[in-house]
């Protein structure tokens, strides 16, 4: 007899494949060149992660207004753990060590996302300001400024897409040397 291993899978969701293609947008677009060549984020495992975490904050926040967004949010911040989560295996985190790392990766999250909006009630400087001390590590206010400007462009962007775009994922983030130098 064949035993079905089916429970092992991660389950299959209606909202897997949007899901998937959102999450595939961010990454995508968190890995973009210019953003480390023209806006100074390092180019390091941390600098890549404070890109990825911007741009997931800048969809939950575009989420919050959509239909099902709060399923839609819950479930990309899922998706986003569980890529978490593998990464730090394949790079060969033990076991012990994943939950604190994950832990720790929480509270990047919840720390920046409540910097970034409490920046955006104050204004662009608010915002620069916030960028620069989490991704900039507090060293090129300047370029922490293009960030910011960037930042609120993808915002509009964001903001202006229908739903039906936004869950397809396919819409994409504005291209960033067309932003930045713009104050």
């Amino acid at each position: 007899m064949l035993w079905p291993f089916n429970h092992f899978r991660k389950p299959r969701t209606p909202l897997r494949g949007t899901i998937e293609a959102i999450y595939g947008m961010i990454v995508t677009q968190a890995r973009e060149p210019s953003l480390y060549r023209d806006f100074g984020v390092p180019d390091t495992v941390n600098g890549r992660f404070d890109l990825l975490l911007l741009h997931l904050w800048l969809v939950l926040r575009r989420l919050k207004s959509a239909e099902g967004g709060p399923a839609l949010s819950q479930a990309l911040f899922d998706h986003f753990c569980n890529d978490m989560d593998d990464n730090l295996r394949e790079m060969g985190v033990g076991d012990l060590t994943v939950p604190k790392r994950m832990q720790a990766f929480g509270e990047a999250f919840y720390g920046r996302t409540a910097a970034y909006d409490l920046a955006l009630t104050e204004g662009h400087e608010a915002l620069a300001q916030a960028v620069c001390k989490n991704i900039l590590n507090g060293e090129n206010i300047e370029k922490a400024r293009l960030l910011a400007t960037y930042a609120e462009a993808a915002m509009a962007a964001l903001d202006t897409l229908d739903e039906a775009t936004l869950v397809s994922g396919s819409a994409g983030f504005p291209v960033p040397e067309k932003t930045g130098t713009q104050q």
